[in-house]
């Protein structure tokens, strides 16, 4: 139950394929436009751009959406320090925008957040906020203006009212050309990073291209390369499989967009935690250049080592600037336990805050252990607790088993499940013999041959349409209950790669026969790792059925953001007090299976849940309302 649902599409994850293009004749391109925003640091100093391509959450309502970046940082001898406001990129195919109208006028004061000025993109017309405060010097383009190239300066802010007058009325010329050239700085660096990871003399080369590990969904920071398909020399046409990724989702194809060679494969099969945007692969476009680009990139060493000898200089330098003006109740109780001295660790939380995970991280590395005050009693280690007996090699103490994207994302949304969801646990007994006659009835008189579980699937679904409010999930933004308006049903599937839910949509409107056959196709597929993102992203309500095992009853982990899961244990022999015909009570056997709902709490309260287990027992008791 560790699958997040998207109720919306993400503008950030498209397209999926970077393709980063090189040749001796012209500059490093990007073979689609990716919108930049710019960050500071605590000191003011201008960082390596972002690309907001890689930034998860935006919904398709551009309308709302406030963006704050577009801003290039200046100073000089001879003109005071400023800021130049760019035309920023709002979206993801925006290459150009129109200013509509200018909320702030020159002279103005300008606080964090205010709003600056309207622009109308290629999807709507957006607001555009200012970072920083201080004054508006100048505008550069006034209202009314179109069709203004992404990155054009378009006006200018100062700290001091007093240098307003002292910065030039520069226009978009060659002014504006030297002002940008500290930024143009800061941009060839950000290119630098980007194509860093294999250190190349591009100029050198023939024109091709770099292909990145592209993000395959939206919680993807990286990803394994579990098998090319095309080999070194291999042609390659539009929408040929180049290899499949494995995503902390499923197994997913990774398709070309151009026709060409691969030339060089920088990931081989098996790699494993390669970051999105790593280079993976280069391709040409003649097969005589095959050779030239494999020799070239083969003889030089992934940058990436380089890197992570330069990184630990750049903690070492932060870590003796690093203030702890706070510590949250987790980390200090880690402190505690084992003894650190705080003024050996460094936070990473905003404003100074010493963060768990920063602990947990000094912890590790053997940093922060404090020489004078002894750790109080520290857990035994794995090799402690699983060791064997003395007659055992030293080599059978343990064995690691290395997790699969997939498990770590289940592992980590388990536990916030369970951390941030209030749990509300119903349970109730159905009687399982009117289902078991309706089934054999289905397969010898109609050849139609379904399971118990696509029974329980229909009869679920049925009791969540009855009952609406138990077909919802919590906003927390809102902070109330949004009923949704379609019945979908995960379904747990268990796979080699951990726990798999795809869904059953409109399943109330389904029949039972079209529930099995879906059923048994999307099982098939998350065993094999071939879901597409639609079939498992979403649903609105989870079943976990573990009838086929010796298992009574269980309690299932919600899966968010929906607010709820029901458990199926498996049916068992009874004998109780059954009303005959003659309307005497006497003894009988039947089939009962236990069904336990765990529901969200700020959802569901006790009779939401209490409606719902009457109308699951009421589906149950009568099949024919499974018709209706």
């Amino acid at each position: 139950m560790a699958l997040s649902r998207l109720r919306h599409p993400l503008l950030s994850r498209v397209p999926l394929l970077r393709v980063r293009l090189f040749s001796s004749s012209i500059p490093s391109i990007s073979r689609y436009y990716v919108p930049r925003a710019l960050s500071t640091d605590g000191n003011g100093g201008l960082l390596r751009c972002t690309s907001v391509s890689m930034v998860t959450g935006f919904l398709v309502d551009l309308s709302k959406i406030k963006f704050q970046f577009g801003a290039r940082y200046m100073s000089s001898a001879d003109i005071p320090s400023h800021i130049v406001l760019e035309m920023p990129a709002l979206s993801p195919t925006m290459n150009q925008g129109n200013i509509t109208k200018w909320k702030k006028v020159e002279g103005d004061k300008i606080a964090v957040g205010d709003v600056l000025c309207e622009i109308e993109t290629d999807k709507a017309t957006v607001e555009f906020e200012s970072l920083e405060e201080g004054y508006l010097a100048k505008i550069l383009v006034p209202e009314g203006s179109n069709d203004i190239p992404v990155g054009q300066a378009i006006a200018i802010t100062v700290e001091d009212p007093d240098d307003i007058t002292k910065v030039p009325a520069i226009s978009g010329g060659s002014e504006v050309k030297e002002a940008n050239a500290a930024p143009r700085d800061v941009a060839s660096q950000d290119k630098e990073l980007r194509t860093s990871a294999v250190k190349i003399d591009t100029s050198e080369l023939p024109a091709h291209a770099v292909l990145d590990m592209p993000a395959l969904s939206p919680t993807m920071n990286q990803g394994n390369i579990a098998k090319w398909i095309k080999k070194e020399g291999d042609k390659i046409e539009v929408g040929d499989i180049l290899c499949e990724i494995e995503t902390d989702k499923a197994t997913l194809e990774y398709e070309s967009l151009e026709e060409g060679y691969l030339a060089v494969i920088l990931a081989p099969d098996g790699s494993k935690d390669v970051i999105v945007g790593q280079p993976i692969a280069v391709t040409v476009e003649a097969s005589e250049d095959i050779e030239t680009v494999k020799a070239s990139y083969s003889s030089r060493p992934v940058a990436k080592e380089e890197k992570s000898v330069a990184l630990p200089q750049k903690n070492e330098h932060k870590k003796q600037k690093s203030i702890i003006n706070r510590i949250s109740p987790s980390a200090k109780l880690l402190i505690s336990e084992f003894g650190l001295d705080v003024s050996l660790l460094n936070p990473s939380g905003p404003r100074g805050t010493l963060l768990k995970g920063d602990v947990l991280a000094a912890i590790q590395s053997g940093k922060g252990s404090s020489t004078t005050a002894a750790p109080k009693e520290q857990p035994p280690s794995p090799s402690i607790l699983q060791s064997k007996p003395s007659s055992a090699p030293e080599s059978a103490l343990y064995e690691d088993f290395s997790n699969s994207q997939i498990r770590k994302v289940i592992a980590r949304r388990l536990l916030e499940s369970k951390q941030s969801t209030p749990h509300l646990y119903l349970s109730t007994d159905v009687i399982l013999d009117p289902l078991m006659s309706f089934r054999k009835e289905l397969i010898e008189k109609h050849n139609v041959k379904v399971s118990v579980n696509d029974i329980v699937i229909k009869a679920v679904a049925i009791a969540l349409r009855n009952v609406p409010d138990a077909n919802g999930f919590w906003d927390a933004e809102k902070g109330e209950t949004i009923i949704n308006d379609s019945v979908d049903i995960s379904i747990a599937v268990a796979t080699e790669k951990g726990l798999m839910t795809p869904i059953i949509r409109n399943a109330d409107q389904k029949t039972i026969s079209a529930i099995s056959s879906e059923v048994k196709e999307l099982a098939e597929k998350a065993r094999a790792g071939k879901l597409k993102p639609n079939e498992f992203q979403g649903g609105t309500f989870s079943i976990s059925n573990l009838g086929m095992f010796p298992v009574d009853n269980f309690c299932a982990i919600i899966n968010p953001p929906q607010a709820g899961i029901l458990a199926v244990g498996r049916g068992n022999k009874v004998v109780e007090p059954v009303v005959g015909s003659n309307g005497i009570e006497e003894p009988a056997v039947v089939t009962k299976m236990n069904l336990t709902l765990s529901a969200d709490h700020r959802v569901f309260d006790g009779k939401v849940g209490g409606e719902f287990l009457t109308a699951l027992q009421a589906n149950f008791g009568d099949m024919r309302r499974l018709l209706l």
